[in-house]
C-alpha cells in the first residue's frame, strides 16, 4: 500500500507555521492556511473552534510562553485522513541548532484532515507542562 505522506508532511508544517506565528496578521493568515474555517482544537486546557478561536488559543500561549517555539518530535504518521506528531516548546533563546534549550511543556497531537489537506480538528495531549499551566 502506497501513503502519500506529503499530505501529513505538508499539514504539519502548516500547523507548526501557525503555532510559531506571533504577529497577529501573520498568525491570522497562518491559521486560515493550517485550519479549514470550521475546524477545531481541542486539548486538555482548551477546546475552540472555527479561526478567530484558534487563533486566540495561539496568541494565548505566546503570552504564557514568551520567546519560546513549537518544535517537532520524531516524524510525521499518517494514514487516510488523519495525522500524528509529537511535539515540544521550547525557548528559543536558549534554543541551539542541535535543539538545546529549555522545554517546558511538550505532546502529541492527532489530526483530521478535509479533502484539500486542511485541518478539521486537533486532538492534542499534553505529555509535560509546568506545575500551575
Amino acid at each position: 500500500m502506497s501513503v502519500n505522506t506529503d499530505r501529513y508532511q505538508t499539514a504539519a508544517a502548516r500547523y507548526f507555521e501557525a503555532w510559531n506565528a506571533t504577529e497577529p496578521e501573520a498568525l491570522g493568515k497562518a491559521v486560515a492556511e493550517a485550519w479549514a474555517p470550521e475546524g477545531g482544537y481541542t486539548d486538555p486546557l482548551a477546546d475552540v473552534s472555527g479561526h478567530a478561536q484558534i487563533t486566540a488559543v495561539i496568541a494565548a500561549a505566546h503570552e504564557q510562553f514568551p520567546g519560546f517555539v513549537f518544535r517537532p518530535l520524531g516524524v510525521v504518521d499518517g494514514h487516510h485522513d488523519t495525522a500524528r506528531f509529537g511535539w515540544e516548546l521550547v525557548n528559543e533563546a536558549g534554543g541551539t541548532p542541535s535543539g538545546g534549550g529549555s522545554a517546558p511543556v511538550a505532546g502529541f497531537d492527532v489530526v483530521t484532515l478535509s479533502e484539500d489537506g486542511r485541518i478539521l480538528r486537533v486532538l492534542g495531549f499534553l505529555d509535560r507542562i509546568p506545575a500551575g499551566a
